[in-house]
């Protein structure tokens, strides 16, 4: 029993010891210098507060609300996500093992007349055993411990991961969303436009019949009549398309979709403040999973270096052994404990290698946390510039068709009554047309480009305990 005691006793110093002890660098924040200001930010005094909003359900569209979180439940890549965060999470778990003994059991029964033969006497020799066996290494240098936490912070990355891909996804069934309404608009105009030149064709031509009309203008009609036809063909097959993708993206088969309100009908919402560029490195998911990639690969150097020192096991079994079955259960019980120390002497700088590449992996996995933040930034600053050019553009597509609508019905009225030649005609229907077409599609880039910024600064999908706290903390700011 002192014997025992006295075991304990030196393991208990050990690991005392042990969790003193952690080799390698220790774990720092990385540090990126960020602006103070954007450069196109004309709102930086206002309070922040896009990381408290659903920011799709400011677009007023229930069918597009029904699309996101169809997405976010069935889109495939999230699942592989969400997959992806319950398999780091049983990853840390299984390093996490490496911490405690192993304990094993053992049962053993061997019969023969080897030995009897060897010492020249007859008869057969049977041994019995069972019992449990511990095997236990020491963390004396940490090396378990920094495999935890590197193994703690792949779990925390790929959580983050999984929501940058949340937020992407609803930033692409968004955009996907606003596209195939510009191009049902764009269908809508080209049929439209179709209808005015089969009439105006058909004017043309009995005119042409007639003989009031020269045959160039009849040509000139049925050319701008083949244009609008030929237009419509283009658009249904880009709607078809883009119902596709989106049905795709929302886990479905390729299928037609069902719209809410048409583009002209669609919501362009103010200007959220983005506030200060430091609070972007709290709150972007790529930011922080970059962040988090850093801290693994940092410690996994810890893991490196500790590799070069020997390992310390203790070792230990108890059960009960007997040269005959029928007393094995009243023979005693069998014990032992030892330890076992090994170390690298000569591997030919292996050891050393291995450290170095960890560190060479820290640093890359720096850089491209250094690279994450700058395109953040910078994405913030495109979506930013972009919305406040879009605006002065969308105004003048306005006024472009204003103007070229009425162009239109007075050169038909003034051809009609022979003031004017046809080329009067056809110029301002060819410009009333790609003035409409042009117009839809710098209303879907207007609202796609604030689906930008929401996705550049990190807001989107939040859970039920996060969108509370976001909420509490937006009432204290208040």
């Amino acid at each position: 029993m002192k014997t025992v005691v006295r075991y304990l006793s030196v393991v208990v110093l050990l690991l005392a010891f042990a969790i003193s002890c952690k080799v390698g660098p220790k774990r720092e924040q990385p540090v990126v210098e960020s602006p103070d200001l954007y450069r196109y930010d004309s709102l930086s005094t206002e309070a922040d507060t896009i990381v408290n909003l659903r920011w799709w359900e400011m677009f007023n569209d229930p069918v597009l609300d029904t699309l996101i979180r169809t997405a976010l439940d069935s889109n495939r890549d999230a699942k592989i996500a969400a997959a992806r965060v319950a398999e780091s999470r049983a990853a840390l778990g299984f390093t996490k093992a490496d911490m405690w003994p192993k304990i094993n059991y053992q049962a053993t029964y061997t019969n023969g007349n080897i030995i009897q033969q060897q010492i020249g006497l007859p008869g057969t020799n049977q041994n019995i055993f069972a019992g449990g066996s511990l095997n236990w290494e020491i963390d004396f240098w940490g090396k378990f411990r920094r495999a935890n936490e590197a193994a703690l912070a792949d779990l925390v990355s790929t959580e983050f991961g999984l929501r940058s891909i949340q937020m992407s996804l609803i930033s692409e069934v968004s955009s996907s969303y606003f596209l195939l309404l510009d191009y049902r608009e764009r269908l809508r105009v080209s049929k439209n436009t179709l209808e005015l030149r089969d009439s105006s064709l058909q004017i043309i031509q009995a005119r042409f019949d007639n003989g009031i009309v020269p045959e160039i203008d009849l040509n000139q009609a049925q050319i701008q009549q083949a244009i609008a036809a030929a237009a419509i063909p283009l658009y249904e097959r880009q709607v078809a398309q883009t119902e596709h993708a989106l049905s795709i993206l929302v886990g479905f088969n390729p299928d037609s979709v069902i719209v809410g309100q048409e583009l002209k009908d669609q919501i362009i919402p103010n200007l959220v403040p983005p506030g200060l560029p430091s609070i972007l490195l709290t709150r972007r998911p790529d930011i922080l999973a970059a962040e988090q990639d850093v801290y693994a690969a940092n410690a996994r150097v810890g893991v490196a270096v500790a590799q070069r020192f020997p390992s310390i096991s203790l070792t230990g079994m108890l059960g009960a052994a007997s040269q005959d079955l029928s007393t094995f259960g009243a023979a005693g019980a069998a014990w032992s404990l030892g330890g076992d120390l090994l170390g690298p002497l000569f591997h030919f700088d292996k050891n050393k290698r291995r450290v170095e590449i960890e560190k060479a992996r820290t640093e890359q996995a720096l850089y491209a946390y250094e690279k994450t933040v700058l395109n953040a930034f910078g994405e913030v600053q495109d979506a930013l510039i972009e919305i406040e050019t879009l605006h002065k553009e969308l105004d003048a597509r306005r006024n472009y068709v204003i103007a070229a609508l009425n162009a239109r019905d007075l050169s038909n009225a003034r051809y009609d009554k022979g003031v004017t030649s046809y080329l009067e005609v056809l110029y301002n229907e060819q410009a009333a047309f790609q003035a409409e077409l042009g117009y839809a599609q710098t209303y879907r880039q207007l609202l796609s480009a604030y689906i930008k910024l929401y996705k550049a600064l990190g807001g989107g999908w939040l859970d039920e305990q996060e969108e509370q706290e976001a909420n509490e903390q937006q009432q204290q700011n208040n």
